[in-house]
């Protein structure tokens, strides 16, 4: 299905009747692979997921995006389709958990206040803890910082203005590179919050679930999302890593049918 929101548009998927379960997927991903759990909740949920802009088949933002504009993209999405909806529950992977803690915790910069209230919330392997860089990640960014500033300093990245680019490339992450320039700015932006501040504010029951193999957003981040909400909960699914969904879907399914009254 498609959509026009803020000039853009955006493409979802709404299936299912009963209460409002809004999906956010993580970066780099599209909606196609929740269809495991949506054709899992959508007998008891009314079921909606969207490509958030610059993902899937939705445009790209015309300026780059930060945490509160995904935030204000959410709620502009439920105000324009869903304006009757007073309860919403929210489930997000990767980056999708860091929209919804800032979303749950009713932090965000305040150019849309939401409409409806948040009964509860699903993290899987969620972002939002800043990692504590190893010596040879902050190496790697000093040697990045040294090359940058030669470039720039000796005029080289004007007259070759493909050189910047290709050092962001080769130094950058596998996102970042395979990112367009307003993505990548929106990467910086989206992965450089701190989000642990807001989590003491997500104060609705929260679910985590989590792979113990995740290397992306390791389970220390789950333990540590766990302490600073007041009414989170972990579950930890064994020998999966960052797509604990995709890698043991009967076991994912029934620690979240447990939590949303979905038998299995």
């Amino acid at each position: 299905m498609k959509t026009t929101i803020n000039g853009l548009n955006i493409n979802y998927i709404d299936e299912g009747q009963g209460q409002l379960l809004v999906l956010l997927h993580g970066w780099g991903s599209n909606i196609e692979l929740f269809s495991g759990i949506i054709n899992f909740t959508k007998a008891k949920y009314h079921v909606v997921a969207m490509d958030m802009p610059g993902f899937g088949k939705s445009d790209e933002p015309k300026e780059p995006m930060n945490v509160d504009d995904y935030v204000a993209f959410v709620l502009e999405f439920i105000k324009t389709l869903y304006p009757d909806e007073k309860e919403i529950i929210f489930l997000g992977h990767s980056m999708g958990g860091r929209v919804i803690i800032k979303l749950a915790s009713g932090l965000h910069d305040g150019r849309l206040k939401a409409d409806f209230t948040i009964p509860k919330v699903i993290l899987t392997d969620a972002a939002g803890v800043l990692p504590v860089k190893t010596k040879a990640q902050n190496s790697r960014t000093k040697r990045y910082k040294l090359y940058k500033n030669l470039l720039t300093k000796t005029g080289i990245a004007k007259a070759f203005p493909g050189a910047l680019d290709k050092l962001q490339k080769k130094f950058g992450s596998a996102d970042y590179a395979a990112a367009s320039p307003v993505m990548r700015a929106s990467l910086v932006k989206v992965v450089n919050e701190d989000l642990v501040p807001y989590m003491k504010s997500v104060t609705m029951p929260a679910l985590l679930i989590w792979g113990d193999k995740d290397t992306a957003t390791p389970l220390s981040d789950g333990q540590i999302m766990e302490k600073e909400m007041p009414e989170a909960g972990l579950a930890v699914i064994n020998g999966v890593g960052h797509y604990s969904f995709l890698e043991n879907p009967y076991l994912y399914n029934k620690i979240l049918g447990s939590f949303l009254g979905i038998n299995i």
